[in-house]
């Protein structure tokens, strides 16, 4: 098995099912991979660079430790087109959210958030805005609505919230 950065994580683990307690040693955020919940949805979309996001890592240091760990080489560099600059907070984020969600409490009560959120945003009319509160950077879920075509933002709060906003 070839692993790079788009690597997905449900992937990983399947091949190597020893990676789940590492990546938790890695980094105590991958402990939400426990959560079944995740692991069958989350986790089948979100790839080593996004869990490296969520994760508040460098994507090529968790990368190389996954590879170490199997017994691969490391990569010292890797080419990569996304700038690194911060975007400023948009307007459209400042408008009173139609719906807040608490993505952390969905994964605990075993619910779906990306099915959850999508569920909702198909009531809300074109330019209302959803906030999402986790205790993490959801870049899976950021990815799936850019793909999507909704527009996302989001910003860390403080140390334990990110609030990310879905503007249909």
């Amino acid at each position: 098995m070839e692993i790079d950065l788009n690597t997905k994580i449900y992937d990983l683990l399947k091949e190597y099912p020893f990676l789940e307690d590492e990546l938790i040693k890695i980094n105590p955020k991958f402990k939400k991979l426990k959560n079944p919940v995740l692991r069958r949805t989350i986790a089948r979309v979100a790839g080593i660079k996004q869990a490296a996001i969520v994760g508040g890592m460098e994507p090529l240091d968790l990368l190389n430790k996954i590879r170490r760990l199997v017994g691969k080489e490391e990569i010292e560099n890797i080419e990569d087109n996304e700038q690194k600059e911060e975007k400023s907070f948009p307007i459209w984020a400042t408008k009173e959210p139609k719906a807040i969600v608490n993505g952390n409490k969905l994964l605990d009560e075993g619910e779906n958030p990306l099915s959850y959120i999508n569920k909702i945003l198909k009531d809300f009319e074109k330019g209302d805005v959803l906030l999402l509160e986790t205790d993490f950077k959801p870049a899976p879920l950021i990815d799936e609505f850019l793909k999507r075509g909704y527009e996302v933002f989001s910003a860390k709060e403080s140390e334990d919230k990110f609030l990310t906003y879905i503007k249909k």
